[in-house]
């Protein structure tokens, strides 16, 4: 009898023993995926703010068909602007909802440091419309607008392909930079030669590792590539 009881208290306890680590296991591994999904879905949300930026300099032709003078002026003033905004930030001195904006749309690689995004951004936009003529900086700058800020989202989204040629870009990212910049130099040029030349460009340079640079060589390389696939465009 003392057997059987001491047999089955033992029992009891490696059940309840096996119960606890099942418990526990299932516990962790769900509080770890908590926190990753909760991670992902903080990072898509400043993926989607810095892209709203991007999306936002596609305004610039359409103003500079207006106004050049103007478009450049605001341009300058507002890079120079969120520069100076910048450096007060890195100082201590928050400027209300400019730091805020930026705090939420910096990257990791960004923390401590000063985001240059939207000033390389700011100056490839007005690089691209002082060296080259309105079609082809407008080409060039919804390159820079469309292109990449759709290859980000779509990497982010859907990328899962990841060559190691692409230096941690996705293939989903490049085929929609390329169609997105095709089908926009298309609606400008009229011509299916230079939206090719255009979408292939920038579908190159973005998958380059130039992190905010980019943002200064897309439109440059895109409005040269069309001036020389079309150089009356």
């Amino acid at each position: 009898m003392f057997e059987r009881v001491t047999w089955h208290s033992f029992c009891y306890k490696y059940d309840m023993d096996r119960a606890m680590t099942l418990f526990t296991s299932i516990f962790s591994n769900y509080s770890t995926r908590t926190a990753a999904y909760s991670k992902d879905i903080d990072e898509l949300k400043s993926e989607i703010l810095r892209k709203s930026l991007h999306f936002l300099i596609a305004l610039v032709p359409s103003m500079a068909a207006i106004n050049k003078t103007a478009t450049v002026t605001i341009l300058l003033i507002g890079t120079m602007g969120y520069a100076l905004m910048e450096y007060l930030r890195l100082c201590g001195i928050r400027v209300p909802v400019i730091s805020s904006i930026t705090s939420m749309a910096s990257r990791p690689r960004d923390l401590g440091r000063f985001v240059m995004g939207p000033v390389t951004l700011g100056l490839g936009a007005l690089l691209a419309l002082l060296l080259y003529p309105s079609s082809a900086a407008a080409i060039a700058i919804y390159a820079l607008a469309f292109g990449d800020g759709i290859a980000s989202l779509a990497g982010k989204f859907i990328g899962s392909w990841r060559p190691a040629i692409l230096c941690g870009k996705s293939v989903e990212g490049s085929l929609a930079c390329f169609i997105v910049v095709f089908f926009s130099a298309f609606v400008v040029s009229g011509s299916l030669h230079i939206a090719v030349v255009a979408a292939f460009t920038a579908m190159v340079v973005e998958a380059l590792p130039l992190e905010d640079y980019d943002n200064l060589v897309i439109p440059i390389t895109v409005g040269l590539a069309v001036q020389f696939a079309a150089p009356a465009l």
